[in-house]
This record gives C-alpha cells, sequence and structure tokens, in this order.
C-alpha cells in the first residue's frame, strides 16, 4: 500500500507534470513557411500611403483617408478569395455610429469583413481581428498625418496576410478575417460586430485580437523580438452573480473561457516557432488602454488581446515630429516586420488548430454526489467522425498551465484512482484522428 501510495504521488509530482511531447503538423508547417515579412511590410506601407485613416477622415478620395483604406482592404481580400477559388465572402459590415465624446456627430462607419466558411459548422466561429482605422495626437483630428503603421498597420497586415495563405485551406469551422473601423473613436466597429452576431445566434467560440504587433524597441530602451503578450480576462465581464458565486466555490478565478484561449495560444504557437515565448498576461487588457477583444468579452465569447512585448509610446497617439533628436509617430521605418511575421505565424498555427479540431466538449461535469478519494468526470460524447477520443488535463490550483494530459480514449466518463478533486483543476479536451486538439473545457460541480 505504501508503494502504491508513493508511485500515485509520483505521477502527479510537479516535476512530472510536463507536457507531453506533439508532432507538428506538416500543413501548419507548409503554412507559416508562406507567411512573408516582405508582404507584411508592403501591406503596412500601402496603409501608410493613405495618409490618414482616422474614422472621421475622408470618405470620397480614392487615395486619402479611411474611405480609401476600406476599399483598398476591401479589394486585397477579393483578390485572395479569387486566387483561391472564391472561398472568401468579402463584404463591409456598415453601421452608424452615434454622436460620443470622439464622434461629433452620427457616422456612417464600415468593417471590412472576409468569411472562410467552415465545412461542418457553418454557424460557428473562430474570428482574427485587428483595427485599421488611425489616429494622432488628438483624437479629433481627423485630417493630419496619422500613418498607423504599428497601431494597428501591424495587425491589418497580419490579418491581411491570414487571410491571402489560409483561404486556400478548408477548416472544420467557419474562420472571420475582421478589420475593425472606430477602435480610436471607443471600440465602435467591434462593439457592433460583437453584438450583431450575438443577436444572430452565430457562436464565436474564440477570438483573437491582434493591436500593436510590429515594435520590438522599447521607449525604456529594451529591445525584445521574441516573445510577444497575449492578455487575457480572469473572471468573465459577461458573469451574474450565481456564475460568480459558482466561480469563487469552486475555485476556479484563473479560469474563464478566455484564459483557456491564452493557454492553447501559448502551447499551440511554441510548438512550431523556435525561440520565441508567448508571455501570458493574466489580465483583460493593459492600464488606461482598451482593444476590440473587450466588446467581445462583454458578450460572453473567449477573446484575447495579442500585443508586442515592449511598447513605445513616443510612436503611438503622437504626432510625426523630431524634438530634441527624438522621433515621434508611427511611421514604418520603426516597425520590425519579421517580428510581425512571426506573431502572424503563430496566429495561423493556432487558428489551423483550433478551426480544425472537434467541437470543445459540451456539459462537463465533475462528479461530487458524494466524499471520495477519486474524481470522475463526465461529458457528452462528441458526434465528429474523425474524433479519436479526450484528453484529461490536470494541473495544480497554484499552476498557470496545464501540467499534465492525459488521453483517455473513446469515453464520455473517466475516474481517476486515487487523485482528490480537492487538490487539482481538471479540464477536458477533445482529440481528432490527426491530432488536432480542441480548447479545454473546465467540468462543473454535479451527479
Amino acid at each position: 500500500m505504501r508503494l502504491r501510495n508513493f508511485l500515485i504521488l509520483l505521477l502527479f509530482s510537479s516535476t512530472l507534470f510536463s507536457q507531453q511531447l506533439v508532432k507538428r503538423n506538416s500543413t501548419v508547417v507548409e503554412i507559416i513557411q508562406k507567411i512573408s515579412a516582405d508582404s507584411i511590410k508592403r501591406n503596412i506601407e500601402k496603409l501608410v500611403s493613405f495618409y490618414t485613416r482616422h474614422s472621421l477622415s475622408d470618405t470620397i478620395s480614392q487615395n486619402r483617408g479611411i474611405g480609401a483604406a476600406r476599399r483598398w482592404i476591401k479589394s486585397e481580400l477579393e483578390r485572395y478569395s479569387r486566387e483561391s477559388g472564391g472561398r472568401l465572402k468579402v463584404e463591409f459590415d456598415e453601421f452608424i455610429a452615434p454622436a460620443g465624446p470622439r464622434v461629433p456627430k452620427p457616422t456612417k462607419m464600415a468593417n471590412v469583413i472576409a468569411t472562410l466558411p467552415g465545412k461542418i459548422y457553418k454557424d460557428k466561429v473562430y474570428i482574427v481581428s485587428a483595427h485599421y482605422d488611425s489616429r494622432a495626437g488628438d483624437a479629433l483630428d481627423s485630417t493630419g498625418f496619422a500613418p498607423g503603421a504599428n497601431d494597428d498597420g501591424s495587425g491589418t497586415a497580419a490579418v491581411l496576410e491570414l487571410a491571402r495563405v489560409l483561404s486556400k485551406y478548408e477548416f472544420d469551422f467557419t474562420i472571420m478575417f475582421v478589420l475593425f473601423a472606430g477602435e480610436e473613436q471607443g471600440l465602435l466597429g467591434s462593439r457592433h460586430l460583437a453584438k450583431k452576431l450575438k443577436d444572430s445566434g452565430i457562436v464565436v467560440l474564440g477570438v483573437l485580437n491582434n493591436d500593436i504587433i510590429g515594435n520590438t524597441e522599447g521607449g525604456n530602451g529594451i529591445v525584445d523580438n521574441t516573445r510577444v503578450r497575449v492578455f487575457s480576462e480572469g473572471l468573465p465581464i459577461s458573469r451574474d452573480e450565481n456564475m460568480l458565486r459558482l466561480i469563487t466555490q469552486v475555485g476556479l478565478e484563473n479560469d474563464s473561457p478566455s484564459r483557456q484561449l491564452a493557454r492553447y495560444f501559448k502551447e499551440v504557437a511554441e510548438r512550431y516557432l523556435d525561440n520565441f515565448q508567448i508571455e501570458l498576461i493574466f489580465r483583460r487588457d493593459r492600464f488606461l488602454r482598451g482593444g476590440d477583444h473587450t466588446p467581445f468579452n462583454e458578450q460572453g465569447f473567449p477573446a484575447v488581446r495579442i500585443s508586442e512585448m515592449n511598447e513605445n509610446y513616443a510612436r503611438q497617439h503622437q504626432n510625426v515630429r523630431t524634438e530634441k533628436g527624438v522621433k515621434y509617430g508611427d511611421l514604418p521605418e520603426f516597425v520590425d516586420y519579421e517580428y510581425c511575421a512571426n506573431i502572424t505565424r503563430a496566429n495561423a498555427s493556432v487558428l489551423y488548430h483550433l478551426a480544425n479540431a472537434p467541437h470543445p466538449p459540451q456539459n462537463p461535469v465533475i462528479k461530487i454526489s458524494e466524499l471520495e478519494y477519486d474524481t470522475t468526470l463526465k461529458w457528452d460524447l462528441n458526434t465528429e467522425g474523425d474524433l479519436m477520443g479526450y484528453n484529461i488535463c490536470i494541473r495544480g490550483t497554484t499552476s498557470p498551465l496545464w501540467e499534465k494530459k492525459i488521453f483517455v480514449g473513446k469515453v464520455n466518463e473517466f475516474t481517476l484512482k486515487n487523485v482528490s478533486k480537492d487538490n487539482f483543476i481538471f479540464g477536458i479536451q477533445a482529440v481528432d484522428l490527426d491530432g488536432n486538439e480542441s480548447l479545454i473545457v473546465i467540468p462543473l460541480p454535479g451527479r
């Protein structure tokens, strides 16, 4: 008996809680090799050429202002669709932004969306996004030079590159490539789309929002081209009192759906990118700042923000100028295009696996009918024909990352013998025959 207990302790010790080695998918390797830093550079320079992409700027001119910019973005996405055999549905998502502190009068704005329909799940989507509008020092200056090379030309170029490359492949889930307007005026485009999708019944399984992903030289002098931050909320914004009570009772303050998406991003991206690290930041966003993932959080959708490791505030929301030998302004010369391409590759690897994986397990339960020394989990069996089975995921209650995965086969209930439910966080993950893994879901107490 002592030997048996020792072996159980050894199995679940922190030193052995390492992730299983997973082979790289050859198609994903092919995809990330196709992502081009030169293509990203060309697109950022083109975006800057519109002089300003302020959401209140000129919409008539063919070469200046947000109108010209959004028409060009749409034309690029339409070209990618033609090159992929018409796979992408490209459209403007128009709306009227109401008057507010940064919008003097009601104004028509337009998101640009390219949708790649899934083979199986048409109305369940993953979104990769950025905002294409820009600003200079004054949030209401709609005529001054606002190049927006990094904020958020870098994210826009990344989304365009992802659409160019991924549109040539098929996926089980629908992918939406979204470029938002009105971010600098108060997250207007994303707030409109998040509500629209919620009201339409479309299920958003995850949002990867790329905002400011091209700078590697921080304003503090730190240069780092090997790390990127992924921000995720802890307690869901959309929680009610019952949910909050359950979260605190069970100890799931660090296990929101958005946080599971962030962990997934890190695990998958680091599998494919050598010498490139995903830094998980366990808060919704930076201090005094906001991003287009937040309106999706508000609607109850998992969403994360992806941002460069070290920001330079002299290159954000600044009028272009030189003072005391320091250059200010969001100019293309400050963008590290290979770094931006690496973040784009990270997005591509994650999107591929998410959109080809089985549906995340439904109705996950951790049984609590009686006091016992074992842990029993159950869930609904997936219906996909290529389902291989499920992983039981385990980590200590203080660990930020999943520490062990146990493949349990094609079952809908599993008991971990002599493993106390009191001492660990548990998750359930569906896996298909190609090794694509779903997002991890957390079982809730039940019978």
